[in-house]
C-alpha cells in the first residue's frame, strides 16, 4: 500500500483538471539540464546537485510511467506537510511500537526500498519511479542526501520509505507495506528521528485523505517555499545516527513511541 507519499498518475490528472499542479521545464526553474526532450535510450541519472537545487526550490522530478525516457519538473500549488509535533500517534500503533514487532534501520539497503515502492500495485500497475528517477536517487543516496527507513520482520523486508535530506527538512518520496502497520512504522520512526536529528519539516507532497488522519495539514506553496529558505541551516545530527540512537535502547519501539508521546 502506498499511502500518498508519493504521486500517481491518476492523481496527476486530477490535479491538472482543477488546477492544482504546475508543470514546469528545466528552463523556466533555471535548471539547465536536457531530460525533458529528446531523451537517450538510457537517460544518465539526473546530477545531485541538480537534484538538491530543485527541491531547494520547492520542485521535485516525475515521470509518467516506470520505463519513461521523459521526466518533468512539478511544482504543486499546495504542498501537505506533517508538522513534527503533530504527528496522531493511535493507541493501536503505539501497541505496536511497544511489542517491537518489527526491526527498523536506516540506509542498510536503500536500493532495495526504492524497487519496492516502484512495483506495480493494485491499484494502479505504473509508478511515477521512472528507471531515471530511481538511478537519481540511489545517486543521490550514496552522496548523503537520501536515505530509506526500512522494515524487517523475521529478517524479511515488509516495508519502508524513502526521501530527500538537506539542510533540516526531509521530503518523503514514496512508501510500501507488505505487513500491517509496516508502512505506518516507518513514518513513526521518520518523524521521531527527525525530531531527535533537529529536523523542522516534513514535507509529503500532496495532501490525502489518510495523511491527514495522521496530522498532515496542507500549505500554500508560497509559504511552503519560504520556510525552506528559513530552515537553511544543518540539522544536529543525522536522520540515520539519530535511528541508531533509538537502536541503542533495549526496547527501540517503545523509545519511539515515548517520544512520539511527549507531543503526539
Amino acid at each position: 500500500m502506498l499511502y500518498q507519499l508519493s504521486y500517481t498518475p491518476a492523481a496527476r490528472a486530477a490535479l491538472v483538471r482543477c488546477g492544482g499542479l504546475c508543470k514546469r521545464d528545466a528552463s523556466q526553474v533555471g535548471l539547465r539540464y536536457g531530460i525533458t526532450m529528446h531523451a537517450p535510450p538510457h537517460p544518465p541519472p539526473i546530477p545531485a546537485d541538480l537534484l538538491l537545487r530543485a527541491y531547494r526550490s520547492g520542485i521535485f522530478p516525475m515521470a509518467d510511467f516506470r520505463d519513461d525516457r521523459e521526466v518533468y519538473w512539478v511544482e504543486p500549488k499546495e504542498r501537505a506537510i506533517l508538522p513534527l509535533d503533530g504527528f496522531r500517534l493511535s493507541r493501536s500503533l503505539r501497541k505496536v511500537l511497544r511489542q517491537d514487532r518489527f526491526s527498523v534501520i536506516c540506509d542498510a539497503d536503500f536500493p532495495a526500498i526504492i524497487a519496492e515502492c516502484a512495483a506495480p500495485r493494485e491499484d494502479h500497475a505504473e509508478s511515477w519511479i521512472s528507471r531515471q528517477i530511481e538511478a537519481s536517487y540511489i545517486a543521490l543516496h550514496e552522496q548523503g542526501h537520501a536515505h530509506s527507513i526500512e522494515v524487517r520482520r523475521d529478517g524479511a523486508l515488509v516495508g519502508g520509505l524513502y526521501g530527500v535530506a538537506f539542510d533540516r527538512v526531509f521530503c518523503g518520496e514514496s512508501m510500501f507495506s507488505r505487513a500491517d502497520n509496516a508502512s505506518k512504522v516507518a513514518l513513526a520512526w521518520l518523524v521521531a528521528a527527525m525530531r531527535e536529528a533537529g529536523y523542522a519539516l516534513l514535507d509529503c507532497q500532496f495532501m490525502t485523505d489518510h495523511l491527514a488522519s495522521l496530522g498532515a495539514v496542507a500549505l500554500p506553496q508560497a509559504a511552503y517555499v519560504a520556510r525552506l529558505m528559513d530552515l537553511r541551516a544543518p540539522p544536529r545530527i543525522s536522520i540515520p545516527q539519530a535511528v541508531a540512537a533509538f537502536n541503542a535502547h533495549s526496547s527501540p519501539g517503545n523509545s519511539i513511541a515515548q517520544s512520539l508521546t511527549q507531543t503526539s
